[in-house]
């Protein structure tokens, strides 16, 4: 308990500019393999709090490092919710959200299909 404490504490003590380096960015849609349970359910913490503070992109990119699905499923929706799909629609792919990628591919093919038609 006490490492992960410890853990804890010194990697909120690194992110007090409430930013994450850019070094720290994954893209793709495996996450990190050496990151242990207790560091991907700290970095998710962190993440939980910038998302809820209004730092998404931070959150994002924290949730893609360490694969919380369900992190990046309320990223898609909050771009959703921006008029943003295609940003939706990476976290949505990278979460493995068939359910709510599958309207933004429809709306890119009906845009694609109207676009041939032309």
């Amino acid at each position: 308990m006490k490492d992960r404490k410890k853990l804890e504490q010194d990697f909120t003590q690194s992110l007090q500019n409430q930013t994450i380096p850019y070094g720290f960015i994954k893209v793709t849609d495996n996450p990190v393999g050496g990151l242990t349970s207790e560091q991907k359910v700290i970095l998710n913490r962190k993440a939980n709090t910038f998302f809820n503070n209004g730092n998404v992109e931070d959150a994002r990119r924290i949730f893609i490092t360490t694969g919380y699905s369900d992190g990046l499923t309320r990223v898609g929706d909050y771009y959703m919710n921006k008029n943003e799909p295609l940003k939706a629609l990476k976290a949505y792919y990278l979460a493995h959200n068939k359910r709510d990628a599958e309207p933004i591919y429809e709306s890119i093919a009906k845009v694609i299909s109207t676009l041939i038609k032309e």
